[in-house]
């Protein structure tokens, strides 16, 4: 893309924000988008799963991101979303300035997190393996169809611990008060950041669109601000590069809310770094008590329904039922949370529902998963659902089906088919690319039956930051 591509605008923008740098930046769109991914940590650290990154290391000839341990850039021709690993969960296929945002957040295990708008998934999943699988991560998106987009993301990296849910910042903070201790706000934004991956955008950008931003992004900071505990972090970040969406954005928000203090911003410039820009700016809620701004909508942030878990004869039934089935295909599962029926899915919601929050919390909320999903109800049998699959360990299943990532059976499996296997082999088998679970099968008869979601046969490799 060259310079006259550009709205003249935008590039007076640049050339007042870098002076004598402006130069570099604007001939950096000359130059090829960068790519990136990044290893889902609760699979690539030990077992199969690191001689897996290893080996993806070497065939997609991956070097380090400098700002992200587990990121890694790749280079054309490689094509790591089409393999089986990022069907297995192994890697995120993700921008690598964007990167920079949870690095900066640095969640904890066992803290209470909000991811507030997630969609497709990029720093939610991100987030999820730095908590290490503990605690509770709400990870939101209000449009319907990306936040079906983003559950499918957490399903594929096995995520146990997040809840997605599809509502308003306003609708969230009413339930959630000063409830998380950290906050990742990626805040919608002009895209400027995105020009050089997604020419359309430069279409959409002008001098009002910026103003529309920055006027969404105030609201949905002090929804973020209600639900941020005292003295939790909030992470602001934007993939745009104007000040009024960034500074200025933040300066007003610090004015406002005199209890939050700027810790850090970091700017990444595609012409200074390898990546397609990012801002970022880390903030710290002071203690209770001093000195919160005075704000007129605090009063309508309070706990909602408070009609505690919900208990009927169909859940224990149900939760009942999976026990039982799990003692006998799952010996290696400790199933921990609380259950959870939607109509016929049956959902294990992380531990902090039953110690810090309640479940009466969801009534209402549209929540496309409500933490783990773990079985169908089928006629008074269990199905296990695929994302449980995702979250195990091989060693915990009763049975596998183990097959190598450069053989036909791989391929064969995610498109849908069956695989022959020996007689002996029967019931659910947990089935792995390499020792990385990628669904269920079930054997009989020597064939080995797929359970593969049918959406996910002809999307597995399409749903995050391609």
């Amino acid at each position: 893309m060259n310079e006259e591509r550009l709205p003249a605008a935008y590039t007076a923008q640049i050339r007042e924000m870098l002076g004598e740098t402006a130069d570099a930046f604007l001939h950096s769109y000359e130059a090829r988008r960068t790519q990136g991914l990044r290893f889902n940590t609760l699979k690539s650290l030990t077992g199969p799963g690191r001689s897996a990154a290893d080996q993806a290391i070497t065939q997609f000839s991956l070097t380090p991101v400098p700002w992200c341990p587990d990121g890694f850039y790749h280079e054309e021709p490689a094509r790591p979303g089409r393999h089986p690993y990022h069907a297995a969960g192994l890697y995120y296929i993700q921008e690598p300035s964007a990167m920079s945002a949870a690095e900066l957040l640095q969640p904890l295990p066992g803290e209470t997190v909000l991811d507030l708008a997630a969609a497709p998934g990029g720093k939610t999943t991100h987030i999820a393996a730095l908590m290490q699988g503990q605690g509770l991560l709400v990870s939101n998106e209000i449009h319907p169809e990306r936040a079906k987009i983003l559950a499918e993301n957490v399903e594929r990296l096995g995520l146990a611990n997040t809840l997605v849910t599809s509502a308003s910042p306003g609708e969230l903070s009413a339930r959630f008060p000063e409830v998380f201790d950290r906050i990742m706000l990626d805040a919608p934004c002009s895209g400027e950041g995105m020009f050089r991956k997604d020419p359309a955008a430069v279409d959409e950008w002008s001098p009002k669109h910026v103003e529309m931003c920055a006027s969404r992004q105030w609201d949905i900071l002090q929804d973020a601000y209600l639900m941020l505990k005292p003295g939790g972090s909030m992470v602001y970040s934007t993939c745009t590069f104007n000040r009024r969406e960034n500074e200025e954005t933040i300066q007003r928000f610090t004015l406002e809310y005199p209890d939050m203090e700027l810790i850090a911003t970091k700017r990444l410039w595609p012409h200074l770094e390898k990546g397609e820009g990012h801002f970022v700016a880390l903030l710290q809620k002071a203690a209770s008590g001093e000195g919160g701004a005075s704000d007129p909508r605090r009063g309508r942030s309070k706990r909602g329904r408070s009609s505690g878990p919900k208990t009927s004869a169909q859940l224990r039934e149900a939760y009942q039922q999976f026990t039982s089935w799990a003692a006998a295909e799952l010996p290696g599962l400790a199933a921990e949370g609380v259950p959870l029926l939607f109509g016929e899915s049956l959902y294990l919601l992380p531990e902090a529902f039953q110690d810090r929050l309640h479940t009466g919390l969801l009534d209402g909320l549209r929540v496309p998963r409500a933490g783990l999903h773990i079985a169908q109800l089928k006629k008074n049998r269990i199905e296990p659902a695929h994302a449980l699959a995702m979250a195990l360990r091989p060693d915990q299943a009763a049975r596998t089906y183990d097959m190598p990532a450069d053989g036909p059976d791989i391929q064969n499996w995610l498109r849908g088919g069956s695989l022959p296997v020996p007689a002996s082999l029967h019931g659910w088998t947990l089935v792995t690319v390499d020792g990385l679970p990628v669904g269920w099968g079930k054997a009989s008869s020597g064939q080995l039956k797929n359970h593969l979601p049918k959406g996910l046969r002809i999307r597995v490799a399409h749903i995050d930051e391609v």
